[in-house]
């Protein structure tokens, strides 16, 4: 028998990442250890080291990963769609996809993310994490800018603060309907999806501008 090939680095990181995301996803960041993660993912702890510094350089990697995935189902929501009310519901049920798919992924793009990278030693991921970021931002800013030029929504948006009370709201009433889902039902008689379409609409109509 031939001699296993060598797999790349970025494999092995790949590999710990992943075995990493699951145990957070069913422990938490803090209750997992460098420990659980060599384990879980099949190599001695000082192997382990080798491809990661400790455990908030992996939470790093999985974090840029979020964002990417988080600004693919924002870009395909603005692509297929023509009207501003379509792409808003798009990037609507995109979200809510996003959040069912990657429950754990979803509260982490919601947590502080580093804009200062001058003072303080940072691994490159951070800095890519908030240009990620950045670009999801600025399709939200076309979004918006593009809805008030059609018409569709109020001109007088300012458009930065609206991006951040936009995501605001929407992961906001996400997040309640995902947590609260029982109660909603027990209490209001309504879905998941009926909660979650009244609300959106009752953003939307924050935003668009009110016919005369």
């Amino acid at each position: 028998m031939g001699r296993r090939k060598k797999e790349p680095r970025e494999v092995h990181r790949e590999n710990i990442a992943s075995a990493a995301s699951v145990l957070f996803m069913e422990k938490g960041i803090a209750a997992t250890s460098m420990d659980d993660i060599a384990k879980a993912a099949g190599y001695s702890k000082a192997t382990l080291y080798v491809y990661f510094e400790n455990k908030e350089e992996i939470v790093g990697i999985l974090v840029l990963d979020s964002m990417k995935k988080l600004c693919g189902y924002i870009s395909s929501a603005l692509l297929q769609q023509e009207t501003t009310k379509a792409k808003y519901d798009d990037i609507c049920r995109g979200l809510v996809q996003y959040q069912e798919e990657f429950p754990f992924y979803f509260r982490m793009v919601l947590d502080k993310i580093n804009v200062d990278f001058e003072d303080f030693d940072n691994w490159p991921e951070e800095k890519e994490t908030y240009q990620v970021g950045e670009e999801i931002n600025e399709k939200i800013k076309d979004f918006l800018v593009s809805g008030v030029k059609k018409g569709d929504l109020r001109n007088d948006l300012e458009i930065m603060p609206a991006i951040f009370n936009f995501w605001g709201m929407l992961s906001g009433i996400i997040l309640l309907a995902a947590n609260k889902e029982e109660y909603i039902k027990k209490s209001m008689g309504l879905s998941k999806k009926q909660f979650l379409e009244y609300g959106f609409s009752i953003i939307y109509d924050a935003i668009a501008r009110k016919e005369k």
